[in-house]
């Protein structure tokens, strides 16, 4: 009976390897590109390099995709005049899906910049010789994250404050994160062990 059971282990220990995903390469070379020349613009200012902030990585794709359909002009993105940027009455919905509570983001800033085809030159210079270079040249900000979505690309920058972290609200919400076959894996093992 012990060898049928380590051999079912051993199937199912080969089975959740060969069944992980593996890592998804989606269209982020314009993230990663803008990621690094805002990392080489922050230290040619001398300050510190923004680290990559997950939760802030899915705010600035849902805020992503809530611009991608909406046109370029010169009174979108970079180009608006502050205090006129609309107002996404969706805005607590786009936080949910990422699992962030308002008053985790309130010191944090977004900011999104629409360039045809996302040219790279182009998108950094959006940022760095825009009124968003005032944010870059901020040292309370610590983490960065990127999305884009068709013209749109929404940089969201972190503190390490409470109030700017992006931190998740709910530390349960970890469990659902996992993913699905791995819990078949812990029924199928504990099946086993009660045989």
């Amino acid at each position: 009976m012990a060898p049928s059971r380590v051999s079912l282990i051993f199937s199912l220990l080969l089975f959740s390897v060969l069944s992980m995903n593996p890592p998804v390469l989606c269209d982020t070379n314009e993230d990663d590109n803008l990621l690094q020349g805002i990392n080489s613009y922050r230290a040619s200012q001398n300050l510190t390099t923004l680290t990559k902030n997950e939760n802030a990585e899915c705010f600035a794709d849902e805020m992503a995709k809530q611009f991608k359909n909406q046109p370029c002009t010169n009174t979108t993105g970079a180009d608006t005049v502050p205090g006129t940027e609309p107002q996404l009455s969706n805005y607590p919905n786009l936080l949910s899906k990422c699992n962030l509570n308002i008053s985790d983001t309130k010191d944090g800033a977004v900011m999104p910049a629409c360039v045809p085809n996302l040219v790279s030159s182009l998108v950094l210079s959006n940022f760095t010789q825009s009124q968003y270079s005032e944010n870059l040249n901020d040292t309370k900000y610590t983490g960065i994250g990127i999305g884009s979505e068709g013209n749109w690309i929404v940089v969201v920058l972190s503190t390490s404050t409470r109030e700017g972290s992006f931190a998740t609200y709910n530390a349960a919400n970890l469990v659902s994160k996992i993913h699905p076959i791995y819990h078949l894996l812990l029924l199928l093992l504990l099946v086993c062990f009660l045989l």
